[in-house]
């Protein structure tokens, strides 16, 4: 038997039939073998040359890669779509946790959220809020030392997958910070479409 197309509790996904061929189409054209590998997605993402931007999409495959075999079949593909287009709040926030969990030890610790945060602040120039001066723009450390402070409930240093969500749910700013996005396919879509204009 085939695999199955489930979401991150195991359920099974519905999919349009006339999307999901649009989306093997597009699979196609990016990945003609079928497979998509790491370089492929980092060109893909449109981060070639950039330390840190590479990081981050690396950190992104190794989420999209289910299985843990260094490449993203079609049925990764899909589910990694799925889970940015239309999955659950608790979803999304369950896979941004699995990218910052580097060493994927279920917990997140400073060094982890430090080296994202500043993934993020380079890629995305997160600044905080809109240039208004009565609010300075925090450095990557302090984000990190106001995360651990507002979402570290037993105080041992490290994010477990509950604090981490329960932190996100409770305060929006936190929110903000913790995820990558809530819809994480924006980007992948607006580095695919600043790759296509070059």
């Amino acid at each position: 038997m085939g695999q199955r197309l489930t979401n991150e509790d195991g359920e099974p996904v519905e999919i349009d039939v006339a999307e999901l061929q649009e989306w093997y189409k597009k699979f196609v054209v990016e990945c003609p073998s079928g497979t998509l590998f790491k370089h492929e997605f980092r060109r893909f993402c449109g981060v070639q040359d950039d330390e840190e931007a590479a990081k981050y999409v690396e950190n992104m495959f190794r989420a999209f890669d289910k299985n843990g075999d260094n490449t993203i079949d079609f049925l990764e593909y899909v589910a990694a779509l799925n889970l940015v287009l239309r999955g659950k709040l608790e979803h999304k926030l369950r896979w941004t946790f699995k990218i910052y969990d580097k060493d994927g030890n279920g917990c997140i610790d400073r060094p982890e959220l430090l080296e994202i945060v500043e993934s993020i602040y380079r890629l995305k120039k997160v600044c905080q809020p809109e240039e208004d001066p009565r609010f300075p723009r925090l450095t990557p450390d302090q984000v990190v030392d106001r995360i651990f402070e507002l979402v570290d409930e037993n105080g041992d240093g490290q994010l477990s997958l509950d604090e981490f969500i329960d932190g996100a749910r409770k305060d929006k700013w936190v929110m903000k910070m913790l995820q990558i996005d809530v819809n994480p396919g924006g980007w992948i879509v607006d580095q695919k479409r600043k790759g296509s204009e070059s």
